[in-house]
């Protein structure tokens, strides 16, 4: 893993596979460390012949803290945006989006094939239409517009992700155990052994919940995409889980609905996850969307 000074701070970052293969730039999503991206993930893609970056958000992981800003009120934000109020954020997602694109700027991509998840996926869709010359396709996993028409995340989910951040080694593995049971599909075992020893080195290497409660601001700050949505040119592959809780169906199916040309792979079984029996599939699906459209650009 490197760090490098991308968008006037510092982001940490690490490739798979060989320079010269097209570039497929990982965003991960809300509070999520880049590991968050399993190793194997990148490595089938990088196999497939892409030069795979992941990399820490700002405020996550090794990446530049904005802990001068303080920890928002998550709940008293909620309810401003409620009541109409506009909301004071230390960021924005347009600033997550220039990070992004400020990290090929320092790793001379004139562009990549940008895929995101979740929170991550509504960064990717902000690079699509604010840069649109540096996205060769864009990919949108698990994620939505922003728009207030989408159903929200079912009773109880959300919950989970404005609780009192636990103290200590074990009760943070032990909650982030208790998330995941929640978020993740009904499809696919879920292996409780992996995501303890996954939250442990997440612990290990940089635990900062205060960065996860500012970048939660961020995405209620952000508001309403599908209309600057209807601009994204790049060519747009949306896939979503059927049985995702925290961002229901609905929200990738108005991401599809929203960018004119997307095609859409609805995932059986699949909720607020990526499980390992799936890296085949999503890998084959990622890889050959960003490579048709490479074939179509040149």
């Amino acid at each position: 893993m490197a760090n490098i000074r991308a968008n006037g701070i510092q982001l940490e970052y690490d490739t798979f596979g060989s320079r010269a293969g097209e570039p497929i730039l990982l965003v991960m999503g809300l509070g999520a460390q880049m590991l968050l991206w399993d190793e194997e993930f990148c490595q089938r893609l990088a196999d497939r012949g892409h030069w795979v970056i992941r990399f820490d958000n700002r405020d996550v992981g090794k990446s530049t803290w904005f802990d001068a800003h303080g920890v928002p009120n998550v709940l008293q934000l909620m309810l401003d945006l409620q009541s109409g109020k506009a909301l004071s954020t230390a960021y924005s997602l347009d600033d997550m989006a220039d990070d992004a694109v400020g990290l090929c700027d320092a790793l001379s991509l004139a562009h990549a094939h940008v895929v995101g998840a979740s929170m991550g996926g509504m960064i990717a869709q902000t690079v699509a239409y604010r840069h649109p010359a540096r996205v060769a396709s864009l990919t949108s996993i698990m994620s939505s517009t922003g728009s207030p028409a989408v159903p929200p995340a079912k009773p109880g989910v959300i919950g989970r992700l404005t609780m009192p951040p636990p103290v200590g080694r074990q009760a943070v593995i032990d909650q982030a155990v208790e998330t995941w049971k929640v978020i993740s599909g009904k499809g696919y075992p879920f292996d409780e052994a992996a995501v303890r020893e996954r939250t442990g080195l997440m612990y290990d290497r940089a635990n900062h919940p205060e960065g996860q409660a500012r970048q939660l601001a961020a995405i209620l700050a952000h508001g309403d995409r599908s209309q600057r949505l209807t601009g994204v040119r790049a060519p747009t592959l949306v896939i979503h889980g059927e049985d995702d809780p925290l961002v229901p169906v609905e929200g990738g199916k108005h991401t599809h609905a929203s960018i004119a040309g997307s095609e859409l792979l609805l995932v059986p079984g699949m909720g607020h996850d990526l499980p390992k029996p799936l890296f085949g599939k999503l890998v084959e699906a990622i890889s050959t969307h960003a490579k048709k459209a490479a074939a179509r650009s040149h």
